[in-house]
């Protein structure tokens, strides 16, 4: 439990919600209900054991922070999410109340699990023990089935490993849904490039010959989207673009738009991934001036890159 004032609501209330949801009380110490309430939520925090932080706000000696919230009466609970507010209650609840509150909002102890595995995995991989990354990855998808990001994350590494079989497993699922998730369809389009190399004799040729056969014929979507999968499971994403983008220029309804469908499975592949919350601060002075440095500025070609092909994409498309 944190007690806040404007001193230090910023670092304590927006900025550790940030990583960890933040649920705020609002109190006075004239208030009946308040001090039932208190006792209740001090237990369920140290019981949900770091799944959130309990601050407490007194309105009397903190007006200014309870008219920010637009705080009428007490109690008044606000739980913190991403630096904002997401829910809360007003009045004495019972414990059960609380928890189901709680419940609604918070990750599941499978879902922190799940986070931790994923993240050192992330560790090993950098330190470049990739077994030991991929038993992580299955660890936090047991620990975690509905973990998206785990999924995608254990299947990436899966291909990259040459372990198709299991990755064409545990695609099965997600590319079942309706909508199939862009991230998913993403990692089939570049599986089959994989299998392609693998499966085909073409996989084997060099790309003097496919360039021969397509100097002969322009309009060769077969051989020009064999070259593009073959590129593409090479890493050599950009020339593989070039031409999936050949093709859709003469022909966007090609073999039920393949050419499309890998294109933006590339493009969803290499695009940056998004900053974890607990990442968004970093980077940046305490007046909130970014600093910018080699990592950042690799992200940022990257971008441009996925930006200009999309744009690309678009022109052909229309």
């Amino acid at each position: 439990m944190i007690d806040i004032t404007i001193e230090n609501f910023e670092a304590e209330v927006v900025t550790a919600s940030m990583t960890t949801p933040v649920l705020v009380d609002f109190w006075a110490t004239w208030c009946g209900p308040c001090k039932t309430l208190v006792p209740t939520l001090e237990k369920l925090e140290a019981e949900y054991a770091g799944r959130f932080t309990l601050a407490k706000v007194d309105v009397d000696a903190n007006q200014q922070i309870a008219g920010m919230f637009g705080i009428r009466s007490v109690p008044t609970c606000v739980l913190m999410v991403g630096g904002k507010p997401v829910d809360g209650f007003m009045g004495a609840q019972t414990e059960g109340q609380v928890r189901q509150f709680l419940d609604k909002h918070l990750p599941s102890e499978g879902e922190l699990a799940a986070e931790a595995e994923v993240d050192e995995a992330q560790q090993m991989l950098q330190s470049g023990d990739t077994q030991a990354a991929l038993q992580k990855l299955a660890d936090a998808l047991q620990a975690d089935p509905n973990n998206d990001d785990a999924r995608f994350d254990y299947v990436r590494l899966l291909i990259t490993t040459g372990d198709y079989e299991q990755a064409a497993a545990l695609l099965q699922e997600p590319l079942k849904r309706i909508p199939k998730p862009l991230q998913f369809e993403a990692l089939h389009q570049w599986l089959q490039c994989m299998l392609f190399v693998q499966q085909d004799e073409r996989g084997n040729w060099e790309f003097a010959q496919f360039d021969a056969a397509i100097a002969q014929n322009k309009r060769d979507f077969d051989t020009r989207f064999a070259k593009a999968q073959v590129l593409a499971a090479e890493g050599q994403w950009t020339a593989s673009m070039d031409e999936l983008l050949e093709i859709i220029m003469r022909d966007k309804a090609w073999n039920d738009q393949a050419a499309r469908k890998l294109l933006v499975g590339i493009l969803e592949l290499i695009t940056p991934a998004k900053p974890k919350k607990q990442e968004a601060a970093t980077g940046q002075t305490a007046g909130g001036i970014q600093i910018l440095g080699k990592a950042s500025a690799e992200q940022d070609e990257a971008t441009a890159l996925v930006n200009s092909y999309r744009r690309k994409l678009s022109m052909a498309l229309n």
